[in-house]
């Protein structure tokens, strides 16, 4: 599981709109992913919202924002269209980026145990390095505070 001054995993995968975004490529530019559960659940449509709403902030601090799901490429691009999202979503269908980030883990809801994603992001810098993480994110305000530990570095 990748903590803070870690080599951030590399990997590439499909996106909204049919391209690919492969992690390494975006160097040196720094990144934040936020993996979440599921595409138009409301957590997830809350975060995904609060990200696109400030993604020209983002922009204006050399920071790419995306997010992901093991939700299918023709799931996220409904989702986007739906709330206007005006960042990149990836598709991990197999998980195995879930996997390398840590974030694939044994929930419990209603007493009923089952795998999932734990909503979580990564701020990686310019060197491909992860500079901050936050895991189990309660989505208020969560945004805003990335920005700003992005902004900082």
């Amino acid at each position: 599981m990748p903590e803070t001054n870690d080599t951030a995993p590399d990997f590439t995968l499909p996106r909204d709109g049919g391209e690919s975004v492969t992690l390494s490529a975006l160097r040196p530019g720094a990144v934040v992913l936020f993996f979440y559960p599921r595409d138009d659940t409301s957590g997830c449509t809350m975060e995904s919202i609060a990200f696109s709403g400030l993604a020209a902030e983002f922009k204006a601090a050399g920071v790419t924002v995306m997010g992901i799901s093991k939700d299918s490429v023709a799931s996220h691009e409904k989702f986007r269209d739906k709330h206007a999202l005006a960042v990149p979503l990836l598709s991990d269908a197999e998980g195995s980026v879930c996997e390398d980030y840590g974030v694939w883990k044994e929930k419990s809801m209603y007493g009923k145990k089952f795998m999932g994603i734990e909503r979580s992001t990564f701020l990686i810098d310019g060197e491909g390095r992860i500079a901050r993480v936050w895991r189990k994110v309660k989505v208020p305000g969560h945004a805003e505070e990335v920005l700003s530990a992005a902004r900082a570095l």
